[in-house]
């Protein structure tokens, strides 16, 4: 028990200048996408965005048809 507590002490006195070194090295190890590989997802995203606005528009307008529709028969039918 008091080794991890001492290893918690030492890591709590390394200071911000180690914490710096290792979050600067850490940032190396990533790769971050390309400018072309952003605007194709880009593209990617709006384009289905719109593609499912206008699928779900036509979905809730066809819903809307078919219940005016059936309101009409029942008032055909029940008079």
């Amino acid at each position: 028990m008091s080794e991890a507590t001492e290893t918690n002490k030492t890591e709590e006195r390394e200071g911000l200048g180690e914490f710096y070194r290792q979050t600067r090295s850490e940032l190396d190890k990533t790769s971050f996408p390309s400018s072309d590989d952003v605007s194709k997802t880009v593209a990617i995203v709006i384009l289905n965005v719109i593609f499912f606005a206008v699928f779900l528009f036509l979905i809730d307008h066809g819903w809307t048809y078919a219940i005016d529709a059936f309101k009409w028969a029942v008032t055909k039918i029940a008079g």
